[in-house]
């Protein structure tokens, strides 16, 4: 029996990604996703461990998202990052459903999967690029991560309400999430403050991070749910132990260094591996109509009130409210399974979500990152 190549080739293209991003300075997330895209049209598959390893990437990138934010920035610009986030949301879903029901004669059901697909903000794209600009600790930078999260609590609603029938499961999911966040944000402070487990080379306390947000993708998966939110909420919950100021700061650092090497970056691989090349040529005006769509509705309802609330830094803040990833993939697959969009609606639909988190953050950082 031959050796399995995939994993040499990923990390092959890990270590590539990383040598390309740092030399043409543009986001490693980008180089990942249309590296990671190349492979899968030159026959690289995704296998159960890269699906896997994918999706806890996203689920930590949402928790370190949270864990940055400054609580009391958040509760101070809530009014503006709720109508940011709010018509971030708002416009692309109603507009692309209304498009794809009207103009283009989709089923009802499968313009408004179209619609949440679309109506996206990838937040574990934005927090990946403010990190790497040096912006995840600036106010903008906290700013636009709680319009981001706006936007994916609406496309989680949507979701949620429109179409997903919950279970005795589903329900177990969210109580057994509301218990961890508590009891994680109250008594953590036990173990990040024992001396017998601080600053220890078996890292105890990211093994006991990544032990909550495991807990969060078992009980998701068996309910049917998502386990973004509880995981964003999470590190808001726990963001105070984070705090520059505090003694436990350099547990999210060294969280973050952890994850950077290998697991997040599959989260972007597997992205890209998503995409089919040829589906996407056949089906090419529909695909330049739906990314059109989506950018210029994003920037009728953010545009503004970036510009507005967040001066000299409008253009960047719509740029990357406009890109797409999680939850875009994740309403897309839903539907394919579900059977409410086949096959070649669901290659465009993905297809137009993972060019949105490539266009948009590439001219972001090229040319209107803030100083």
């Amino acid at each position: 029996m031959p050796a399995d190549l995939t994993p040499l080739v990923v990390a092959l293209l890990v270590f590539f990604s990383s040598i390309v991003s740092l030399r043409l300075g543009i986001s490693v997330a980008i180089i990942e996703i249309i590296l990671g895209a190349a492979a899968g049209n030159c026959g690289l598959q995704t296998t159960a461990w890269m699906t896997y390893l994918a999706t806890f990437g996203g689920i930590i990138l949402t928790f370190l998202a949270g864990a940055e934010i400054d609580t009391q920035v958040m509760k101070e610009t809530f009014k503006e990052s709720l109508i940011i986030g709010g018509l971030s949301f708002l416009a692309p879903f109603a507009a692309v459903a209304l498009v794809c029901r009207f103009f283009l004669h989709w089923e009802v059901r499968a313009a408004l999967i179209a619609g949440i697909a679309l109506s996206t903000t990838s937040l574990a794209v934005v927090y990946s690029v403010l990190v790497e600009s040096g912006l995840s600790d600036s106010r903008i930078g906290k700013q636009l991560m709680s319009s981001t999260f706006i936007t994916d609590m609406g496309t989680a609603l949507a979701l949620s309400v429109i179409f997903i029938k919950p279970t005795w499961f589903t329900l177990l999911f969210y109580a057994l999430s509301a218990l961890v966040i508590f009891l994680a944000s109250m008594y953590s402070h036990r173990l990040f403050g024992d001396v017998r487990y601080n600053n220890r080379v078996v890292e105890v306390e990211i093994k006991y991070l990544f032990l909550l947000l495991i807990v969060f993708m078992y009980f998701a998966e068996l309910g049917k749910a998502h386990a973004v939110l509880p995981a964003f909420l999470l590190g808001l919950c726990m963001s105070r132990y984070f705090k520059k100021d505090s003694p436990h700061h350099a547990v999210v650092k060294r969280l973050r260094t952890v994850s950077y090497a290998i697991i997040t970056p599959m989260f972007f691989l597997a992205g890209g591996l998503r995409i089919s090349f040829p589906l996407i040529i056949g089906g090419a005006a529909l695909f330049l109509l739906l990314f059109a769509l989506k950018i210029v509705t994003k920037f009728a309802g953010v545009y503004f009130f970036a510009g507005r609330y967040m001066p000299g830094a409008g253009m960047y803040v719509t740029l990357l409210m406009s890109t797409g990833l999680t939850f875009g993939t994740i309403s897309s697959l839903f539907g394919l399974q579900a059977g409410i969009i086949n096959q070649s609606q669901y290659s465009i639909l993905v297809g137009v979500v993972i060019a949105s988190a490539v266009v948009p953050t590439f001219i972001a950082q090229k040319w209107f990152q803030p100083l």
